[in-house]
């Protein structure tokens, strides 16, 4: 088991994904209301080395010395991981050991003002930032970054690495109903697509439960409907992965233990990671199958979301 590394696990766009982590779980520079990964316990624009670049380091050589080729390595997690000082020199050593792997980093693009953030990324083959509003008063109701950060100077990191950056930058939209749908939203979202000039636009929808009660997602019509309306070729709607239980890394056993846990209470997801022992991506990856097999389903408590299995289910 590593502590670092996550999967392979199947992505919607990334084929098997081996994930590297380099936050602590819900270090993040923003506490948006639709992660599924839970509240952000510690907002911060501070970078340090959070996690041991060295040992990063060596769970990807034994990881490559026992295991097959994923399709893709993928910085990802519970958290910013543009947050840790040592991600270029992590990309660096990945670009040197393994070469044809492409690398794709996942990030919310809040820290991409810095210029030596951008510089560190250069090394990567797909970035995918996020970019849910472009207005001060939706992003902060949607995103809750720190305090003083701004939209204006969030947007205009995301023109500058587009400027430096050769490789693909796929720009993560999420559509929330009440939030950023209305169309003065959409259409300064469009503004700042023509000014950041991203190689694709992933049109999305919550997937998952979020951290604020009652969030709905968007129909697959309204989706449709919002990427005509903005007219770009670019726009991709991002479809739910429904076949993820056909992919070789998922282990029935887990579905198991999953199942008869929440047959006896129902569970947080942060319960089901310390019951399993594995990373947080990887037992999202459990729940949203079961889900999709009506299964089990969310119910929200005081202490936040809970899994509960689905009465007419026997395990």
């Amino acid at each position: 088991m590593y502590k670092y590394l996550f999967g392979p696990v199947p992505s919607r766009r990334l084929g098997m994904s081996l994930g590297v982590d380099l936050i602590p779980h819900k270090v993040c520079s923003f506490n948006c209301v639709y992660c599924e990964c839970g509240r952000t316990t510690d907002l911060t624009i501070e970078r340090k080395e959070y996690v041991p670049c060295d040992e990063v380091k060596k769970e990807l050589v034994h990881f490559f010395a026992n295991n097959h080729v994923p399709d893709y390595i993928t910085f990802s997690g519970s958290g910013e991981p543009t947050l840790n000082l040592q991600i270029g020199e992590v990309l660096t050593f990945i670009k040197s050991n393994w070469p044809k792997i492409p690398i794709a980093v996942l990030t919310n693009g809040s820290l991409f003002n810095d210029k030596e953030v951008r510089s560190e990324l250069l090394n990567a083959d797909i970035v995918l930032p996020s970019l849910d509003a472009a207005s001060d008063l939706t992003f902060r109701r949607i995103n809750r970054p720190p305090h003083g950060f701004s939209i204006a100077e969030y947007i205009q990191g995301l023109v500058d690495f587009r400027k430096d950056f050769s490789g693909e930058i796929w720009l993560e939209v999420l559509i929330l109903p009440g939030y950023n749908d209305n169309p003065e939203d959409l259409r300064l979202l469009k503004d700042a697509f023509v000014k950041i000039k991203p190689d694709s636009i992933q049109l999305n929808t919550l997937d998952r439960p979020g951290i604020v009660k009652d969030l709905k997602p968007v129909s697959r019509n309204r989706l449709q409907q919002i990427a005509d309306d903005w007219g770009l070729d670019n726009i991709e709607i991002i479809e739910a992965a429904s076949e993820r239980k056909n992919i070789e890394s998922y282990k029935t056993n887990f579905e198991a233990v999953i199942l008869e846990t929440i047959a006896r209470r129902p569970c947080t997801l942060d319960d089901l990671v310390k019951i399993l022992g594995i990373h947080i991506n990887e037992v999202n990856k459990y729940l949203g199958v079961l889900e999709d097999q009506n299964k089990i389903k969310t119910i929200q408590q005081d202490r936040g979301v809970f899994y509960k299995l689905i009465s007419n289910n026997s395990i």
